[in-house]
C-alpha cells in the first residue's frame, strides 16, 4: 500500500474539512459560502449584528462550555483554560489565556463563532456568541458584571496583551501603515 506524504495528507484533510462541495470538487453554493465564511476582522467590521449581556452569557457557558473550560474558566489543563496565565507570557511555560495572551476581543468573538461547542461548532447563534464572549471577558477581568456587548462596543474593548504583539514590516506595507 502506497504511503501518504505529509503534504498529501494535509490535502486530503483539508479538502474533507472544507465541506462537502470542496471535497467532490463542486463549487460551493452561495449558503456554504456564506456558513463557512465567518472572518471577523480585529476591527469589528464584519462582526455580524447582535449584542449579549455577561448574565446571559453565563447561561450559555455553562451549558455549552463549561463541561470543557471548567465553571470558572480555568479549565483541568492549560490547554482548555481560559481564565489565568497573567504575568506568564515570559516564563518558561506561558499559560496563554483569553486574559494573559489574546490581543483582540473581536479574536475571541471570531473563535466561539467558528469553532464552539466542540463537537457543535458554528451552532451558537450570533446573540449566543456575543454573549459567551461578554461572559469569557467577565471571567478575566476585562468587563464588568453587568455589561454588555454589541458589535458597536466589542472593537473597543481593551484586551491586556493588546500591545504584546507587533505588525511585521511586510503587514505594515499590505495595509498601507509603510
Amino acid at each position: 500500500m502506497p504511503k501518504l506524504s505529509a503534504l498529501s495528507f494535509l490535502l486530503l484533510v483539508i479538502m474533507c474539512w472544507s465541506g462537502p462541495s470542496a471535497a467532490a470538487g463542486v463549487p460551493m453554493s452561495d449558503a456554504e459560502v456564506q456558513f463557512w465564511d465567518r472572518s471577523i476582522t480585529p476591527d469589528g467590521e464584519t462582526l455580524p449584528p447582535g449584542g449579549g449581556s455577561v448574565a446571559d452569557g453565563r447561561i450559555v457557558y455553562e451549558t455549552a462550555c463549561a463541561s470543557c473550560h471548567g465553571v470558572t474558566g480555568r479549565g483541568e489543563s492549560p490547554l482548555v483554560a481560559l481564565v489565568g496565565g497573567n504575568g506568564t507570557l515570559t516564563a518558561r511555560s506561558p499559560n496563554k489565556t483569553v486574559g494573559s495572551y489574546w490581543p483582540y476581543a473581536t479574536t475571541l468573538f471570531d473563535y466561539i463563532r467558528r469553532a464552539m461547542p466542540f463537537g457543535q461548532q458554528k451552532s451558537l447563534s450570533s446573540d449566543e456568541v456575543y454573549a459567551v464572549t461578554a461572559y469569557v471577558l467577565f471571567l478575566n477581568g476585562i468587563i464588568e458584571k453587568d455589561g454588555t456587548i454589541t458589535k458597536a462596543t466589542l472593537p473597543s474593548i481593551e484586551m491586556p496583551n493588546r500591545d504584546g504583539f507587533f505588525w511585521s514590516e511586510e503587514a505594515r506595507r499590505l495595509t498601507g501603515e509603510l
